[in-house]
């Protein structure tokens, strides 16, 4: 809270305080929100029953064992009648005499929200008058004219609580309003449930964070809002949270395949605060990150050990070879000769894949259309497979240029069609289908007609040098998919099915930029760099106008309405970053692409990926026309 949001908070309660009439107000729940002292002197009450979160009820329970409303046989049944009409929150005015002799009026009315704003207002004096009038009225003259005199008096002070009642009622819908934006703008949801599980506030927002969800939750069980699989996820830390245990978890919504982190907060009445939100990119980034690190370990280890065993395969080779050149050589020394040159050229190349898979590699996401990819996959494959085995290729993906380093994963994806292919021997079908799976990722499932996976290979498939195909495999084709598709922050899956393998292979699904030939936003503040980039646009065809900062572009952005795509360094001069810009755009502005030379491990460039396609500096005219050029020019 603010430091004038506190300061106007004391000031309304020092204006409460002055009011003659006492005043209350109590949330949906029927706990205590705000009060002021005339209340508590009206009604002799503790500190507890006064303080912010005290029960209605309990409050009800200690005025009738005090005797305020007279005698009360059956308390609990008095006070359970009390509560069941105070949540009713209707509109209520009585008057009633108390066990003191005072009389009081006692006026309630309903916040928007749940809750009610209450007024007591001691009217004894004007009850007193009231009887005075009707009883003595041919003898009052004089009296009469005082009498009127002071209950012109009273309305007036009810007049000024009306006033005051008002605006504490207006302050706080205006709270509540101020609130409610306020999470609703947050990307996360923002829930609240009670002891059964039931949710008594949402912001709104879980269809966001978890797609295919209803948006009006009051009233309803977790259970049924979330369904059996995400319920089961988290059962255990709302049970946690329930028990007074904060909890956070991390899940995979299958419904919508998004990966999904929670935390459960339990509040002081027995419900649960629950915030959610939607890490999958963060989650994709970090499995990249993860293996990226992995490689850079290997990389530092196998360094040395290749350039060891490179030293030791050379002089093996070069004393093999003069073996080979000396006179009188036995004939069956010969195929000794040839078999230990053979096994050290084989250990060069299995030296130099291992140097592949662990060396130094950057992806590099073009604008890649899945189903150009998959007819130029068709035709490599295709003269690998032998006359009686047949490839089913299956594309579902829209019409839609994606993110993908399309080497890499074309690649990939015919190490595992080959290694389909040995599985099945010289007969069988192999089939490919490549789908979207809730705009989340991109799904290449491989499956084959053959034996299916053994267990063993279920479980060390993916480590280096495991093979099933004796001397004739490496046991290095997995491990380099797997590799690759966890660089890209995927997932790879090996699993059989009735008739043979199965193979899973899920990528990121991020749609490459639509940009048609325009007028191109640059945003760069180094002014050689600026200008190199502005050649390479103008030589795709496009338009550019130039800024140097976030506030900049902000500005061109209000003022031309035809931008066509804005291009955009990560780090600009002045506060603003690139990252502050994507924040910044509206709904309903053009594509964004963002630059950098940042690695990829910086925290930035992994804020940049979940946002826009990043260009990764340096690069040429052919790197910029493989991400932001029209699909027609990207197909040449």
């Amino acid at each position: 809270m603010k430091f004038d949001d506190k300061l106007t908070d004391v000031m309304t309660a020092a204006g409460l305080n002055l009011i003659a009439q006492a005043l209350t107000i109590y949330d949906a729940d029927l706990r205590l929100v705000l009060c002021n002292a005339p209340f508590q002197q009206m009604f002799d009450l503790p500190k507890a029953l006064v303080t912010p979160g005290a029960s209605f009820e309990e409050t009800i329970t200690h005025l009738a064992r005090s005797g305020e409303y007279g005698d009360v046989a059956d308390v609990k049944a008095f006070v359970a009648e009390r509560v069941l009409q105070a949540r009713a929150f209707e509109p209520h005015y009585m008057e009633r005499t108390r066990a003191n002799g005072r009389t009081i009026s006692v006026e309630g009315s309903p916040l928007p929200q749940g809750g009610w704003v209450t007024v007591y207002t001691d009217i004894s004096r004007t009850k007193q008058q009231e009887a005075l009038l009707r009883a003595r009225s041919d003898a009052l003259s004089g009296q009469v004219l005082a009498h009127a005199e002071e209950l012109s008096a009273t309305n007036r002070e009810l007049a000024a609580m009306n006033t005051a009642l008002e605006e504490a009622k207006r302050q706080l819908i205006l709270s509540e309003a101020r609130t409610r934006l306020t999470t609703e703008m947050m990307p996360a949801h923002i829930a609240h449930v009670d002891g059964d599980a039931r949710y008594t506030y949402s912001n709104r927002r879980l269809a966001s964070v978890m797609p295919g969800r209803p948006e009006e939750l009051i009233g309803k069980p977790i259970s049924e809002v979330l369904g059996p699989q995400a319920y089961n996820c988290v059962a255990p830390a709302l049970e946690q949270a329930f028990a007074g245990k904060l909890s956070v978890i991390e899940f995979t919504d299958e419904a919508s395949a998004r990966r999904i982190r929670g935390a459960f907060t339990p509040d002081t009445r027995g419900g649960v605060y629950i915030l959610s939100m939607d890490v999958t990119e963060e989650t994709q980034n970090r499995v990249a990150l993860q293996q990226t690190h992995r490689r850079e370990m290997a990389a530092q280890v196998i360094s040395g050990l290749a350039h060891d065993f490179s030293n030791l395969l050379t002089i093996i080779l070069g004393l093999q070879s003069r073996l080979g050149r000396l006179d009188d050589l036995p004939a069956t020394a010969v195929p000794l000769i040839e078999g230990t040159l053979a096994a050290a050229r084989r250990g060069g190349a299995l030296l130099s894949t291992i140097a592949d898979m662990t060396g130094a590699r950057t992806l590099r996401p073009t604008a890649t259309h899945i189903g150009r990819l998959l007819d130029d996959l068709t035709l490599l494959a295709g003269p690998t497979l032998p006359a009686g085995m047949t490839l089913d290729i299956a594309n579902h993906m829209p019409d839609q240029a994606v993110l993908l380093d399309s080497g890499l994963v074309q690649d990939g994806l015919l190490n595992l069609i080959l290694n389909a292919r040995d599985a099945c021997g010289g007969t069988g079908r192999i089939t490919l289908e490549v789908k979207p799976v809730h705009e989340t990722w991109i799904e290449c499932t491989l499956r084959d007609t053959g034996p299916g996976f053994s267990k063993s290979a279920l479980a060390h498939g993916f480590e280096p040098f495991f093979t099933t195909k004796g001397a004739e495999g490496s046991g290095l084709g997995l491990p380099m998919v797997y590799d690759m598709v966890k660089s890209a922050g995927g997932d790879l899956r090996l699993s059989n099915v009735d008739d043979g393998a199965l193979v899973t292979m899920r990528l990121p699904y991020r749609p490459a930029v639509s940009a048609t030939t325009g007028l191109v936003l640059l945003v760069e503040d180094a002014d050689d760099l600026r200008a190199l980039v502005r050649d390479m646009l103008i030589g795709l065809g496009h338009s550019v106008i130039e800024a140097a900062s976030a506030d900049e572009a902000m500005a061109l952005l209000a003022d031309l309405p035809d931008i066509a795509l804005i291009l955009s360094d990560i780090q600009l001069m002045g506060e603003a970053t690139g990252l502050d810009l994507a924040k910044r755009l509206p709904p309903d502005a053009p594509p964004l692409v963002l630059m950098t030379s940042l690695p990829v491990d910086d925290t930035q460039f992994l804020a940049a990926q979940a946002i826009a396609p990043v260009l990764r500096k340096p690069f040429d005219i052919k790197d910029l026309t493989a991400l932001i050029a029209p699909s027609e020019l990207a197909a040449q």
